[in-house]
């Protein structure tokens, strides 16, 4: 039974999904650092007082917004173990990757809402840093992490503002221990009044409807969530559907417990409950970061690739995202696993190894909607490029494209980010413009076409040449093994990653490079992996071979092989 009008629920809805879009845009505009001016890897959510999602910003990646609940949650237990109660004008910065947060870069700035001395609510924001201090310059590819206090500086429910009060000791120590201190530092402070703006929204819409209506409207709203999460999961034929696909590792290592791991989903299907039991992937890598915090990460890819898979936006149009939408999920990781490692295991490279997760269980899902999934992904991969001019750092992340996998009806997007993922590309004019790094290519790759009745997407190649001495660091995925092909497609083609060096001489790398010093000429090639085919090649229309050959993607030669 609702607990409101719908009319005004209605009206309620639209006003809170309204705030999360315009603290999204104002942090845009106020960030510094185009990882999140361009690429758009922040979040921005409201929750209720003990944390439970109200909305977020449709324009923010899912592995930024998503967490912020589990982030919430936490400060809320430190804080109540310091016995630090939250007060008016608080601002807590928080980035513990076994408290919520994703990984340590990833770090959330809450600002508590108060209707006179009562919590109502809190407003948060999240944003990939580009250094948060850690063993080598930049915020990804710091592959070589031994534990998580290799991975930088570790803010576990800290007061930044107190009471109103501005910490000033805070902020001397994050100057002191962060490299690009001005670019770093300033998206901190957009993100700390991207966050006042949600907040002092929140307050307005609850002094306008009052705070029974309010919440009236949002527990209804969880509660439609979940029926159609329900009601979908209903839908499927109970059993159990299990799938397993491969990381890379570090390919390099000596140690087989480094390198081919196996990550398993076995869905389970019980009515209207939906279990994901991830009983079987790989024992935790101990010292090395690819381990991917449950709360944060895990729980975040399984989420959205489940809601994506069954409750498609282009079937169900705009659905709520609040926590409703996860009441019917039971996620089972075997702790001391990669999906659920164990404090210190280090996991700042995580976003890869989450990725292939959500191909995992797409993979798993296959067995049952057939229709509703794509084949295999082409992962993503993500580098720092970093060096000094006249004594001062300068840091760029750059989020390198994959693909998806073809799928019934649609051949698989193109040099796209893919699932859990969701962030744009960076400009050439913009990275030109700003560092020392010219761009010579970026292309999709030819000839690198997995075949199906609808094919799959096809990789991009982007080349960067250093134009002062630098280093880069990269963590990546899909060196080593296809994207799937699926009923019949063929599988996909792997990433390729080689230095060239100024007398012509390349060295091929693998998926995951530490921090590596070049020199001014040198190049980075990066080829993208192509998703995996979805049918019998056999059956693909002639004349859509023929659009793939006219657009330089496929030569008349590869076609008559892979098409005939």
């Amino acid at each position: 039974m609702s607990r409101i009008d719908p009319v005004t629920g209605a009206v309620i809805q639209g006003a809170l999904e309204s705030i999360a879009l315009e603290m999204g845009h104002k942090l845009m505009r106020m960030s510094y650092s185009s990882i999140i001016r361009e690429s758009e890897d922040f979040g921005a959510a409201l929750t209720d007082a003990p944390g439970l999602q109200m909305c977020e910003c449709r324009m923010s990646t899912p592995l930024q917004s998503g967490p912020i609940p589990g982030y919430i949650r936490n400060v809320l237990k430190v804080l109540a173990e310091r016995d630090d109660p939250v007060r008016p004008g608080d601002v807590i910065m928080h980035n513990d990757p076994y408290g919520g947060a994703s990984h340590g870069p990833d770090v959330a700035f809450c600002v508590p809402v108060f209707q006179g001395e009562t919590l109502i609510g809190w407003s948060a924001t999240t944003a990939h840093h580009l250094d948060i201090g850690a063993l080598s310059p930049g915020s990804c590819g710091i592959v070589d992490a031994v534990d998580t206090y290799a991975e930088g500086l570790q803010f576990k429910a800290i007061k930044v503002f107190d009471q109103g009060e501005r910490n000033e000791a805070v902020w001397h120590i994050l100057r002191a221990n962060i490299r690009a201190t001005d670019l770093v530092v300033g998206d901190m402070e957009a993100q700390i009044e991207a966050a006042r703006i949600g907040a002092a929204r929140l307050l307005e819409l609850v002094d306008r409807y009052g705070l029974d209506s309010t919440m009236a409207a949002f527990h209804d709203l969880m509660d439609y969530s979940e029926r159609l999460m329900r009601d979908a999961i209903r839908a499927l034929p109970d059993g159990e559907y299990a799938a397993s696909t491969m990381l890379d590792g570090y390919l390099d290592d000596p140690n087989p417990a480094r390198r081919e791991l196996p990550l398993v989903v076995t869905l389970k299907v019980e009515g209207d409950n939906l279990t994901v039991d991830l009983t079987g992937t790989a024992a935790q890598v101990p010292d090395r970061p690819i381990n991917m915090p449950l709360v944060g990460t895990v729980d975040c890819s399984i989420w959205l690739t489940i809601r994506s898979i069954l409750l498609d936006t282009v079937t169900y149009g705009a659905i709520p995202q609040n926590s409703g939408l996860t009441r019917p999920i039971k996620i089972e990781a075997p702790k001391g696993t990669l999906v659920n490692p164990i404090f210190p295991a280090p996991v700042i490279a995580r976003f890869c190894p989450g990725n292939q997760l959500a191909d995992t269980v797409m993979k798993a899902f296959a067995q049952i909607v057939p229709g509703q999934v794509s084949a295999g992904i082409g992962n993503l991969r993500v580098v720092a490029l970093s060096g000094l001019r006249d004594g001062d750092h300068w840091v760029h992340m750059e989020i390198m494209e994959g693909s998806y996998g073809g799928r019934k009806g649609l051949d698989g997007m193109d040099a796209v980010d893919t699932l859990y993922a969701n962030t744009r590309n960076n400009p050439i004019e913009d990275i030109e413009s700003h560092i020392p790094i010219r761009v010579d290519r970026y292309e999709l790759r030819e000839n690198a076409m997995a075949a199906g009745q609808w094919r799959g997407g096809i990789g991009a190649i982007r080349e960067f040449t250093f134009l002062d001495e630098a280093g880069f660091s990269l963590e990546g995925e899909g060196h080593a093994f296809k994207p799937w092909g699926f009923d019949g497609g063929a599988d996909g083609y792997e990433a390729e990653l080689t230095l060239v060096h100024t007398d012509g001489t390349t060295t091929n790398l693998p998926s995951k490079v530490p921090y590596f010093k070049v020199k001014a000429g040198e190049k980075l090639v990066s080829v993208g992996p192509s998703g995996g085919g979805y049918g019998d090649p056999r059956l693909r229309p002639a004349e859509a071979v023929a659009d793939d050959i006219a657009d330089g993607l496929l030569s008349e030669e590869t076609s008559k092989v892979i098409f005939e």
